[in-house]
């Protein structure tokens, strides 16, 4: 009963900003790292942040480094991803997803992901 629901995606300019909200349910959501994936048209995917739960680290790919920021709501079961600056290169379905296990772990693996929300940057 795994769930991530993606929202907040539209059309924003240049130079703009959105925030994507990920509603998680059907764990706990404390425990589980989180991740941002996005797949661009006509593109693989393309990892973009993790929280680490465990520390409270967060990761980001250099691309976005500056102007995207990861952040969870553990009491909400939210995870979020503030985007500014935006760039026509930011188009792209964003996805989130759960880490599999709980750490420490021998391994790891994305077990679930959200269907995805749209994101387009133009003018």
């Amino acid at each position: 009963q795994v769930q991530l629901v993606e929202s907040g995606g539209g059309l924003v300019q240049p130079g703009g900003s959105l925030r994507l909200s990920c509603a998680a349910s059907g764990f706990i959501f404390n425990n589980y790292w989180m991740y941002w994936v996005r797949q661009a048209p006509g593109k693989g995917l393309e990892w973009v942040s993790t929280f680490d739960t465990d520390n409270s680290n967060t990761y980001y790919t250099d691309s976005v480094k500056g102007r995207f920021t990861i952040a969870r709501d553990n009491a909400a079961n939210t995870l979020y991803l503030q985007m500014s600056g935006l760039k026509s290169e930011d188009t792209a379905v964003y996805f989130c997803a759960k880490r599999n296990r709980e750490s420490p772990s021998s391994y790891y693996g994305l077990d679930y992901w959200g269907k995805g929300t749209l994101v387009t940057v133009s003018s």
